[in-house]
């Protein structure tokens, strides 16, 4: 019997913007309300998301509740109820729809504010501006009853976002990424790019994705990789992938220069480890050492780098940072080469919670710009 493909569901922000158009629909005229329609806008798809319940706060507001469905992927926000609260806007508002985070979104540490990010915002002021008369305002609040206890299950604090989740995503569709399924649905994808790219990069997650659109590397060679790292090193080589670029968070891609090639946490987790084995390499003396290995996280490793950089005048950012990136390189040329017998150039850039890169190894340099031109020349 062959197992039926993995079910899709749809991305929080999704949730979020069917509960704001329930609310408002309320607000504009009360009425019992089952679905709604929303634009997904990327893909440029209409769809029916069930809402809850719906009711009224009082004069000029509303509230309704969706439920987040994420499909067959094993997403802790599954089941998990979001709210959205509108009302009419006070006087001087300038915009028609002003989205603003209640309880449970996470904040951005760094900038103070919600943790809303583009296609969020985009999603649910386009849809909702659709639907608002001529010159009428209204203010939207997304709450996520459940953000603040599930986000201490995330890294989201290791990107710098505190107290709650992110409405993060780049599309609509949730795809299953962490069903064992979806490795299959990674290799056709592969397969497909690899018969028009001679290299590819590979994203572990959304943010290698943002990353590496921001620095101009074309969409059709980009690659998301989730956990499965190793097979899909394996699989651009069977599929003649010349080279390879590896984009990750730094806390991810270091697991590579220790050869864990299976980057979930859950299987294998020697971070902090690593990072110590190569700062007593690079010679940071014992205390400091020992400082490293206690770190909670591999963000605050780096951080403890960075203030040992400032305040001595030193440069162990770069010097142990550089290292692991080459080790990165080396190891990963070598898993192909054993699992696959192929020679396949590999190159890495690691970037910090903050998105900002950290290091670019100097294969990678050389790979980057020919991808980054190569964009220049399709606009």
């Amino acid at each position: 019997m062959v197992n039926a493909s993995p079910r899709s569901g749809y991305t929080l922000p999704v949730f979020a913007c069917a509960a704001a158009l329930a609310a408002w629909r309320w607000l504009e005229q009360p009425q019992l309300i089952a679905t709604v329609s929303v634009d997904l806008l990327i893909p440029p798809e209409t769809v029916e998301i069930p809402i809850e319940q719906v009711a009224g706060l009082g004069n000029g507001m509303a509230l309704a509740i969706a439920r987040s469905d994420p499909g067959d992927n094993l997403d802790l926000t599954r089941d998990t109820p979001i709210w959205a609260m509108v009302e009419w806007a006070s006087p001087g508002q300038a915009e028609p729809v002003r989205l603003e985070g209640g309880e449970g979104i996470g904040k951005i540490m760094a900038e103070g504010r919600a943790a809303i990010y583009q296609y969020a915002q985009t999603l649910i002021t386009t849809n909702l501006e659709r639907q608002l008369p001529a010159k009428a305002r209204i203010r939207v609040t997304i709450i996520l009853p459940e953000g603040r206890a599930l986000g201490q299950r995330t890294s989201n604090s290791a990107f710098g976002v505190v107290e709650g989740l992110s409405l993060l995503g780049t599309a609509g569709i949730s795809q299953p990424l962490s069903a064992p399924d979806q490795l299959e649905v990674f290799r056709a994808d592969l397969k497909q790019k690899s018969q028009r790219h001679s290299t590819l990069v590979f994203c572990i997650g959304e943010n290698g994705l943002d990353l590496a659109r921001k620095m101009g590397v074309p969409s059709d060679c980009l690659l998301k990789t989730a956990n499965w790292l190793g097979p899909l090193l394996v699989e651009a080589g069977i599929q003649g992938v010349q080279s390879l670029l590896l984009f990750g968070y730094h806390g991810k891609l270091i697991k590579l220069a220790g050869g864990i090639f299976h980057t979930h946490h859950h299987l294998a987790d020697a971070r902090q480890e690593i990072l110590t084995a190569h700062c007593a390499n690079q010679g940071l003396p014992h205390p400091h050492l020992q400082q490293i290995l206690a770190s909670p996280t591999a963000e605050a490793g780096l951080e403890y780098l960075r203030q040992l950089d400032t305040t001595t005048n030193s440069n162990w950012v770069n010097q142990v940072y550089g290292a692991i990136a080459e080790q990165i390189d080396l190891r990963s040329r070598a898993y192909m080469q054993t699992h696959c017998d192929r020679s396949v150039t590999v190159g890495c850039l690691l970037f910090d919670r903050s998105r900002q890169a950290i290091v670019t190894s100097s294969i990678s340099a050389d790979l980057l710009q020919p991808l980054i031109q190569l964009s220049d020349r399709k606009k």
